[in-house]
C-alpha cells in the first residue's frame, strides 16, 4: 500500500547540511504494527512526518496505493492527510477548553464527516476503553486516558494509516503497556507505524521492527 523509494531529506542551517534521511527505501504493509526505532536524531520522526505529508522530501519518491505522491495536487494532499492518515503524538495535543467528545469530533469536522457524530464518538470511546468519558475535560484525565482520547481522535475517521510518534514517551510503564496493547489491537485491520526510543517495548508488540541510524535503515 505504501512504498518509499530512495528518500533523501536534507536540513540546512548556517550553510551546514544535515542529511536526516539518506536514500531510505521501505515497503509498508496494508495492516500490522511496524515499529521504527533508533537513537535520538537518527531520522525517525522525520520519516514519520514525510509519510504523513507533514514534511517534504528532497529526492526519491513515495507511492500510495500505486500512485506517486509527486502527482498529488494540494487537494490530493489534503484528502490524504484528512481521510487516509491519523496522527498520534507524545504530548496528546488535546484542546484544554474542549471536552473529550468535542476533541474527538474535531477530526470528523475537519474531514467533513459530520453525520451521526454522537454515535461515532460513543462507538470510538468504547473501542479505546473510555465509555462515558465524553463530557470530561482533558485536565481531569490521567496521561494514559488523554492518550486514549488522542488515539480515538485519530481513528474516528477510519483512516487506513495511523502514525504514532513516541505515543508512550510521556507515560509510565503501566500506561505505556496499555497504550501499546491498544495500538496492537487497532493494527489488526489497518497499518500502524510507530516511532519509539523504547526498543524493548517495540520488540514486545510490533509485527516488524525497523532500526534507523544516521538516516539509513540498518
Amino acid at each position: 500500500m505504501l512504498s518509499l523509494k530512495k528518500i533523501v531529506k536534507v536540513y540546512k542551517s548556517n550553510n551546514i547540511e544535515c542529511k536526516a534521511l539518506d536514500n531510505l527505501s521501505l515497503e509498508l504493509p496494508d495492516k500490522g504494527l511496524v515499529a521504527i526505532f533508533g537513537s535520538s536524531g537518527c531520522g525517525k520522526s522525520t520519516l514519520l512526518n514525510i509519510i504523513g505529508g507533514l514534511d517534504n522530501f528532497d529526492s526519491g519518491d513515495i507511492f500510495f496505493e500505486g500512485r506517486s505522491v509527486k502527482a498529488f495536487s494540494k487537494r490530493d494532499w489534503d484528502a490524504y492527510r484528512n481521510q487516509h492518515v491519523g496522527f498520534v503524538f507524545q504530548n496528546y495535543y488535546l484542546m484544554p477548553h474542549l471536552n473529550v467528545k468535542e476533541n474527538i469530533s474535531l477530526s470528523l469536522k475537519m474531514s467533513h464527516q459530520e453525520e451521526n457524530i454522537d454515535e461515532k464518538v460513543e462507538e470510538v470511546l468504547k473501542e479505546v476503553g473510555l465509555s462515558g468519558y465524553g463530557k470530561r475535560l482533558p485536565k481531569t484525565l490521567s496521561g494514559g486516558q488523554q492518550q486514549r482520547v488522542a488515539i480515538a481522535r485519530a481513528i474516528i475517521t477510519s483512516p487506513t494509516i495511523i502514525l504514532a510518534d513516541e505515543p508512550t514517551g510521556a507515560l509510565d510503564a503501566k500506561n505505556s503497556e496499555s497504550i501499546m496493547k491498544l495500538l496492537k489491537k487497532i493494527s489488526q485491520d489497518r497499518l500502524v507505524v510507530l516511532v519509539t526510543h523504547d526498543q524493548k517495548l517495540a520488540e514486545k508488540y510490533a509485527d516488524r521492527l525497523v532500526e534507523i541510524s544516521y538516516g539509513k535503515i540498518i
